[in-house]
């Protein structure tokens, strides 16, 4: 069976490696975690909620040593790491605060006598199958609601990212959680299709690749297990006419390269109306030019490598194959510390033929294209078969509203780019996934919404 490794993708060295575990080690951890659910779902909110809110301080507390391992594990920049530790302190803070509100009974308004109202209860043991691109955070935004709401949690992570789970695991534990309420499993994709039809599984979790949501929600699905999936997405970024180009231009580089541009929601497809494509496109080249490909751990370095050397090869693949179909290909080629590195892309003139005019780009590679009207840039942006975010730049308030009411999209940002935060829902349609995250949405995914009707007065 294949192993977790770290390996750091600046110098390619493999600095450990974690077995899988066996089958027996995963009958134990699944009765471990069914057992645990019938204790900690009794146990007061107030209770689980303090758990989260002491995991939120020691975040704080040990950030330097936990963004140290994103840097060193998948190559992000560490002022970029320090980021993400923040952002995931403040969501475990933030179900803290609020479940008591999110999980308060609803009194119904009702026709007849007497009442009803409406319970929010957990639903059990849930699996979770989180990507390495935010090793923290994509656990946070599944792990923090559901613990407060009283399910217990089996994660299973990239293989690429083992000491940020086991960092993950600890803080949780040392913050209070009870060890077989939260536990990280070393498991191949073969134990994951058994684990998700176990009858002591009841919800699975995943975000990735379109292609492993497909696998699991058949899966989950044939064996009637509620889920959620968080997906790829192929986000436009469309600039109109009024816009303030060099606002846009800003937003974009942040939006496209941030984390290597490995997100699901960064900025990939730019759509620019006819009147201002030769001004977006020439800053946003020269823009681009000026980005520096650096050690991730300096303090200043904004792109650092990606998170292997696979992931390097499979982006440049897009591009070459946009270039050998007639697409420019703008900046391009630098000098590339290690394989694992890539230089800052800007395609333009891609065309329904070329992989990239349909495939994510995972990585720090942009396509620009030229629309005649806004009306043509929605064509475009909804062409994709995903959905997920999008932004639109533009000052005319009520052709923003139009247009964001015509988008396809899970979430639209007008004049920014998709920003996450917990008090804001996270997901989308059509291949981008199912499901949201995040804010209340996020403590309702598995959730029990139990109806008690009571028709005449109880004594």
């Amino acid at each position: 069976m294949s192993a977790y490794r770290t390996i750091n993708p600046t110098t390619g060295e493999t600095l450990e490696e974690h077995p899988v575990i066996d089958d027996a080690a995963v009958e134990e951890i699944l009765a471990r975690s069914a057992d645990e659910y019938e204790r900690y779902r009794s146990l007061p909110l107030a209770e689980r909620t303090d758990t989260l809110r002491r995991a939120a301080e020691l975040f704080r507390e040990r950030m330097p040593e936990l963004a140290e391992i994103l840097t060193v594990e998948m190559g992000k920049p560490i002022t970029q790491a320090r980021g993400e530790v923040a952002l995931v302190a403040s969501i475990f803070e933030y179900y803290a605060d609020n479940a008591e509100r999110f999980l308060a009974e609803e009194q119904l308004d009702i026709v007849g006598g007497g009442e009803a109202r409406v319970r929010t209860e957990p639903i059990g043991a849930l699996l979770g199958i989180m990507p390495w691109n935010y090793p923290y955070y994509q656990v946070a935004r599944f792990a923090a609601p559901n613990l407060a709401l009283g399910n217990t949690i089996v994660l299973k992570h990239a293989r690429n990212c083992p000491r940020a789970a086991l960092a993950l695991e600890r803080v949780l534990h040392d913050a209070g959680v009870p060890t077989d309420a939260y536990i990280n499993a070393l498991v191949d994709s073969g134990q994951v299709a058994r684990i998700i039809a176990d009858d002591r599984i009841r919800g699975v979790s995943l975000t990735g690749s379109e292609a492993a949501g497909a696998a699991v929600g058949e899966v989950a699905g044939r064996h009637m297990k509620k889920y959620v999936l968080e997906l790829g997405g192929s986000d436009p970024f469309i600039v109109l006419d009024d816009a303030d180009i060099d606002a846009a231009v800003a937003a974009a580089v942040v939006g496209r390269f941030a984390n290597g541009g490995q997100a699901c929601t960064a900025s990939k497809r730019f759509i620019v109306v006819d009147a201002v494509y030769d001004e977006f496109t020439r800053k946003f080249i020269d823009a681009v030019a000026e980005i520096a490909v650096g050690d991730p751990t300096d303090p200043d370095t904004f792109l650092g490598p990606l998170s292997s050397t696979s992931a390097s090869a499979e982006l440049d693949e897009i591009v070459r194959d946009a270039v050998d179909k007639g697409a420019t290909l703008h900046v391009g080629p630098q000098a590339r510390p290690s394989a694992a590195f890539y230089p800052p892309s800007v395609l333009t003139e891609v065309t329904p033929e070329m992989r990239a005019y349909e495939e994510e780009l995972f990585g720090p590679a942009a396509v620009v294209y030229r629309v005649a009207s806004p009306q043509a840039a929605v064509r475009l942006a909804n062409s994709s078969p995903f959905g997920l975010s999008s932004s639109i730049f533009t000052q005319d308030a009520e052709l923003a509203e139009t247009i964001a009411e015509q988008l396809e999209a899970g979430m639209v940002w007008i004049n920014s780019t998709s920003k996450s935060a917990p008090d804001l829902p996270f997901g989308g349609v059509k291949r981008s996934g199912v499901g949201r995250e995040l804010a209340r949405f996020g403590i309702d995914e598995f959730a029990n919404k139990k109806l008690v009707r009571v028709l005449e007065p109880l004594r």
